[in-house]
């Protein structure tokens, strides 16, 4: 008897890791911004409200890290009655071969994300958008 014990509390103990490892996934989002292949995660998943750590991934058309470019990253959410409309910018920072940025979301719902690129004297953009918890 005490070793099916011991065998179920291993196994609930297998279980309980198992799904803290598959939650743990970071949101991500992969799009095409003009001639950029563009790769957004976020630590969180799904985004809370507060800090939440953006990587970007830029990726030129032959595969090649885009290393040279200025990352803007904005976010909002709509107004909605009694609340106006919320706009925020942060910049990305290089570090080593992607883009880090931190966004602060400071309430739950819906906010729209886009990640501006500018590089060469041109700049292309993607958006998305994220349902914080």
């Amino acid at each position: 008897m005490k070793q099916l014990v011991i065998f179920g509390m291993t196994l609930m103990l297998i279980v309980c890791m198992g799904t803290g490892i598959a939650s743990a996934k970071d949101y991500e989002v992969k799009k095409k911004a003009g001639e950029y292949d563009v790769a957004v995660s976020i630590d969180r998943n799904p985004p809370v409200v507060g800090d939440n750590n953006v990587n970007i991934d830029i990726r030129d058309a032959a595969g090649k890290s885009v290393t040279d470019a200025k990352i803007m990253v904005a976010y909002g959410m709509s107004a909605m009655p009694g609340m106006p409309a919320m706009d925020y910018k942060t910049e990305a920072e290089l570090k080593g071969s992607g883009y880090r940025a931190k966004m602060n979301l400071s309430m739950s719902g819906p906010w729209n994300i886009v990640v501006k690129i500018s590089r060469s004297g041109k700049t292309t953009s993607m958006k998305f958008t994220v349902d914080a918890k």
